[in-house]
Formats: C-alpha cells, sequence, structure tokens
C-alpha cells in the first residue's frame, strides 16, 4: 500500500531551515548525548520519512527537541505527523514530585523494559541522573498520602508474596548470576505490582508497605541488570527504588539503595561520584538506626577514597566502618542486609587494600573474606578474585594461579557479566607472567573454564 507523504514534518524542517543531512547529523548527535549512541541516519532516512515511513523510538522523540530548539517553540509529536510516540528516552532517570507520578514512572520502566525496549537496553550510566535523584531523596518531604484509589483491594498477603518472591529470586541471582533470572524478576514486576500499584486501593498504612516491597524488588532487578553491566538500565531502576523506598517512608531501605548505587560508580570507574552517594546512604543509615547498613556505608565511602588514592581518608572510613560493625544487633536487622557479615565486610576491605597495592592487607582479609555463607557463589568468585590480585602482589605466582583457576571455574557457572569482568582483569593482571608455565597452564584451562 502506497504510504501517504508526511506534510506536517515536510513543512517543519522548511520552516527551520534543515538540510536532510544536516537534521540526521543532529539527530545522531542529540541520541549520542541522551544515552542512546549508535544512531546512523543519513539524508535518505530522512526522505523516507517525509515519505510516510515511521521511524523506530527513540527517534519521534528526539526530533521534537531538535525542532523545539530551532525554532524557540514546544514541538510535539503529533506536531511532527508521528502521534502516540509517548515514552520519554529519560524513562526512569527521573525521581519525581509526587506519589502517583512515581508509580506512573515506575510501571512504564517495567512494561518497557518487558518489551525490551532499544532505547533502554542501549541506555547509558548517567552521573547527573544519580546525582539528582540523591538530592531529592536527601531533600523530599515524608510521602503524605502514598494511596491508591482503584478497585481492587490490596491485603497484607498480596505485600507477602512480592517479599517471598524478592526472597526467592535474591537466592538465585546469587547462586546462578542475574542472566538466569531477571526476565522473570521484570515480568512479575510488570504482571503482579503493576496491577497492585496502578489499580489497587489501600490507604495510607498498606501504601507505604506496598511502595517498600515493590522498591526491594524493583532494587534486585536493578542489581541483576548491574550484573549484567547493563549499566544505564540498572541506574533507571535504582533510581526508581529509592523513589518508592521514599513512598515507603523507609530510610534503611533508602540508605541501602544509595549505598548500591554507590557500588556501582565505583564499578563504573567513578570513584567521586560514588564518594558522595556513600556520604547520602551514611545520612540515611543514621536516621534508621541501623549500624550494620552504616557500615557498609562507611567501606563502601573507604573504597572510593581508595579509588581516589586518599590513603588516609580510606583509613578513617574504614576505621568507621569496623566501629558501626561492633555496635551491630543481629538479629534485629531487616532481610534485606542479611548478606553482610564479617566475611562480606572482609572482602570490601581487601578490595580498598588491592586497590592501593597493599598486597599483603589484600590477602589478609580476602583469605576471612571466604569463610563466607557458600549460597553466595558469585560473592565466593569475587572474593577468589581478590585473594589471587593479592597475592600475586605479593610476588606469590604459583598460588596467585591456583587461586585464579578456582576463581574461572566458577565464573564459568554463573550468567553473570561482572563476574566475567573479574576474570579478565586477572588474566590481565597475570599479562605480565604470560610466558611462565604456571600462567601459561592457566590460560589454557581458562579456555575450557570460560568458553565464548
Amino acid at each position: 500500500m502506497e504510504r501517504e507523504v508526511n506534510r506536517p514534518l515536510q513543512a517543519l524542517i522548511a520552516e527551520a531551515g534543515f538540510s536532510h543531512k544536516g537534521l540526521a547529523r543532529r539527530l545522531n548527535d542529540l541520541g549520542a548525548a541522551r544515552g542512546t549512541p549508535g544512531l546512523k541516519y543519513d539524508h535518505s532516512s530522512v526522505l523516507r520519512w517525509i515519505g510516510g515511513q515511521r521511524p523506530r523510538d527513540p527517534v519521534p522523540c528526539l526530533l521534537t527537541e531538535i525542532f523545539a530548539l530551532r525554532l524557540g517553540r514546544r514541538v510535539s509529536p503529533e506536531d511532527l505527523g508521528m502521534p502516540a510516540i509517548t515514552t520519554p528516552l529519560h524513562l526512569g532517570q527521573e525521581f519525581t514530585h509526587t506519589w502517583r507520578e512515581g508509580v506512573a514512572t515506575v510501571t512504564a520502566l517495567w512494561r518497557a523494559d518487558v518489551e525490551r525496549r532499544r532505547f533502554l537496553l542501549d541506555s547509558t550510566f548517567a552521573i547527573g541522573a544519580g546525582s539528582v535523584g540523591a538530592i531529592r531523596w536527601l531533600t523530599f518531604p515524608e510521602e503524605s498520602e502514598p494511596t491508591g484509589k482503584g478497585g481492587r483491594r490490596v491485603g497484607l498477603a498480596d505485600i507477602a508474596a512480592i517479599h517471598e518472591v524478592t526472597r526467592s529470586f535474591g537466592e538465585l541471582d546469587n547462586r546462578f548470576g542475574g542472566g538466569r533470572v531477571r526476565s522473570a524478576v521484570v515480568k512479575y514486576l510488570d504482571t503482579a505490582v503493576t496491577p497492585l500499584l496502578r489499580d489497587g486501593s489501600y490507604g495510607d498504612a498498606t501504601g507505604r508497605r506496598l511502595a517498600s516491597a515493590a522498591a526491594e524488588l524493583t532494587r534486585l532487578a536493578g542489581w541483576m541488570a548491574y550484573d549484567l553491566e547493563q549499566h544505564g538500565l540498572a541506574q533507571r531502576y535504582l533510581i526508581q527504588a529509592l523513589r518508592l523506598a521514599r513512598g515507603g517512608g523507609d530510610d534503611g531501605l533508602g540508605g541501602e539503595i544509595l549505598a548500591g548505587m554507590s557500588h556501582q560508580a565505583l564499578y563504573m570507574g567513578q570513584p567521586a561520584h560514588a564518594l558522595d552517594l556513600a556520604r547520602a546512604a551514611q545520612q540515611s543509615a543514621r536516621r534508621s538506626g541501623i549500624d550494620t547498613l552504616m557500615a557498609s556505608c562507611h567501606v563502601l565511602e573507604a573504597h572510593a577514597h581508595a579509588g581516589l588514592g586518599d590513603t588516609t581518608s580510606c583509613a578513617s572510613s574504614l576505621n568507621a566502618a569496623e566501629r558501626a560493625f561492633e555496635r551491630r544487633s543481629e538479629g534485629n536487622e531487616p532481610s534485606w542486609l542479611s548478606y553482610f557479615d564479617e566475611a562480606y565486610l572482609s572482602a570490601k576491605f581487601a578490595h580498598c587494600f588491592r586497590d592501593l597495592g597493599e598486597g599483603e592487607r589484600t590477602v589478609r582479609q580476602a583469605r576471612r573474606s571466604l569463610e563466607m555463607d557458600g549460597r553466595y557463589v558469585r560473592g565466593r568468585m569475587f572474593n577468589l578474585s581478590l585473594l589471587a590480585a593479592g597475592l600475586l602482589q605479593c610476588g606469590e605466582l604459583e598460588e596467585a594461579c591456583s587461586t585464579a583457576t578456582e576463581a574461572l571455574a566458577l565464573a564459568g557457572e554463573l550468567q553473570s557479566v561482572r563476574t566475567r569482568s573479574y576474570a579478565s582483569d586477572l588474566r590481565r593482571r597475570l599479562e605480565p607472567y604470560r610466558s611462565e608455565p604456571s600462567v601459561m597452564e592457566l590460560n589454557e584451562r581458562a579456555k575450557d573454564l570460560l568458553p565464548v
């Protein structure tokens, strides 16, 4: 069937004075700036759109920005002759001002993720989005009415189900990696949690419990995306989890989410941003009165200082973490913090010492970290990698290779991009010794342990 010429677009191009090539170039550049790199449109693409072909997301939203900037007025998708394109490119990056806006945003994010929308999968990590989210968390007034007036009554059984699903999926994530189960988590959020938040009937008290439960599962979905190194997507989930935690009035969970955002920033090589987020997390931890959470926030601050090469500040933060951990009351902490035990604290210490080049202290803490709960398979791989790196810093090549082999064997069992990155880091550290027999043997074994 012959398409109808898109005369509104044709008229806007003429009014703006764009050449077809110039418009395509602006589109590609704006896409990269908005977290969607790799757009390769050209003058032929623009001619096809004028001819009636409808471009895929995120093109219509990008075009509205380009024309609005050039013409000095608001331009909608309808003005382009491309109506009903409503998904914003920044979906999930904003910490919204009202409860209903927050519900609309997070449920739209889940739906777009289920549909595997390309702009989400290709999105990049944005420091500004994380910073604004943290500021709004710290300055936002307590949610007045996280309520719903829909036709479906929400009860405690619905909330208990979300908690149980979160617990079950969390265990699977730790054992098998985020790649095994993330799609199931997102589908549950979209099909089971969306109707409760959006169409449910609940008062303030139930609404707070529902918000906290949804925040915890959203955080897990974000953590799984981080484990798969889908960093822009992970960041959006963590920001929305933070917004839900505000709806729940849950300072502890909010602090934990900010700590997770700091963790991601460290992994992304952004220690200054991680430092800001760790300090924001400390304020929430202090309000919550959860000493183990405070220890987690201090040790993340220490790791940020290590990344910045600040040995003195790192030591101060590690001391603060130890003191907070000693004050903890075991058995009186939320379930989402159960992973943070002495072994986990030792692992975080080892990360700091590895980054500061202190091999002996890295080895000592990494050995302690291996006295851990066996259910955390991915965590064991990370801790073995830390030990191998520390041993290499101490000149213990044979033991480093033996430990690295054990770490690579675990990495091969996990669907976790982060474990592959740890494995690549180990092999990079061993590269100067590639002619040594033990390293040659390890590299040969790695071909079987980590098939491409």
